[in-house]
């Protein structure tokens, strides 16, 4: 793995005129940005002292120059899978994928390929050949802020736990496999909102264009995003169990998961709710519904084990306890809401 970047340089300081310092810009860098004589740069002091200094108006994120990968001939494809994710989310805008010895496989190509169109958005391949492929990503997308990247993922994982329900009350298999692939939907998102929240801690200019207020805030989203991908997790975990069930169920037994899987959902979309409106009081509320779910999934085993008409026990628990999750993490939304918002529960004597 290898990283075409240009490392830091020290410039000294000039005086010119009576009032005037000056600063020479890099020629590389002059060049890169296509800049001439007379062209204007932005110059913006950032959180931390230091000066961001951006070509013209120029709105694409500043990201980390290029970054090579080469392939070794064995190489596995989760390796190389691994390798291209780990560079878009350090905020790199080219990678060039070559082979070590000889050519890419055609396995690896497929591999870097398949990557780029199932789990990095803004991506795209702009050179696919046996000698290598390259990928660019378009690193500003002003109309897709943290925020509302975040409030997609919301969206999707509550679709598709109301889906996977539908799935279990209609035993429907397609419905199920329909939930299973949208996982994928809410992982691009994931890494898409994770590269912006890593940009944006080391950039003023990208955390105001993510939409962001403080790097402070970059820590609770980044473990909010993370609980919400684990809620679309256990979605389609749910979707794969429906499909190991070869027999109808009890109805008692679908009616009391439908009302915890109900009240699961509710309880995710309000912990949405108080993040994107700051809402501390909404945010402390959850914490403590959240706490109702121990009692639901004792009356919901209670009743299963009642139960004459018992098929795929083992599996109808793993439906309950991935239901229960989706509380725990709304939950733990909800505290993060709390941590971020803890001023408004402050009393200014």
């Amino acid at each position: 793995l290898m990283i075409a970047q240009d490392g830091p340089e020290s410039r000294k300081i000039q005086f010119s005129g009576k009032s005037s310092y000056m600063l020479s810009l890099p020629k590389t860098w002059v060049k890169q940005m296509k800049l001439q004589r007379g062209d204007q740069v932005t110059v913006s002091r950032q959180t931390d002292a230091s000066l961001l200094v951006v070509a013209g108006n120029n709105s694409i994120f500043p990201g980390r120059g290029e970054a090579v990968i080469e392939v070794m001939p064995n190489e596995s494809e989760g390796s190389l899978l691994r390798k291209v994710i780990s560079l878009y989310l350090l905020g790199y805008g080219v990678i060039h994928v070559r082979a070590s010895k000889g050519r890419l496989m055609s396995t690896q190509r497929q591999t870097v390929k398949e990557t780029v169109r199932r789990h990095l958005i803004g991506t795209e391949v702009i050179a696919d050949s046996t000698d290598g492929i390259t990928i660019q990503i378009l690193l500003s997308f002003p109309e897709l802020s943290v925020e509302n990247a975040l409030k997609r993922m919301f969206l999707i994982a509550v679709s598709m736990h109301k889906d996977a329900i539908q799935a279990l009350n209609e035993m429907d298999a397609d419905v199920a496999n329909g939930v299973i692939k949208t996982d994928d939907e809410v992982d691009r998102f994931s890494l898409y909102v994770i590269r912006q929240l890593k940009m944006a801690v080391q950039n003023t200019r990208v955390l105001k264009e993510s939409g962001l207020t403080t790097p402070i805030d970059c820590l609770g989203y980044r473990l909010i995003v993370k609980s919400v991908e684990r809620v679309a997790d256990h979605a389609s975990l749910i979707a794969k169990e429906i499909l190991l069930i070869k027999s109808s169920l009890d109805k008692a037994i679908v009616d009391r998961i439908v009302e915890l899987s109900n009240f699961a959902q509710g309880i995710f979309e309000e912990s949405g709710f108080a993040l994107f409106r700051r809402d501390y009081a909404a945010a402390d509320r959850i914490v403590e519904k959240a706490k109702l779910a121990t009692t639901m999934q004792s009356d919901i085993l209670s009743t299963i084990e009642k139960s004459k008409r018992v098929h795929s026990y083992h599996t109808v628990r793993l439906i309950v306890d991935d239901t229960i999750r989706t509380v725990d993490y709304a939950g733990d939304i909800a505290e993060v809401v709390l941590n971020m918002t803890a001023e408004q529960a402050v009393v200014n004597g």
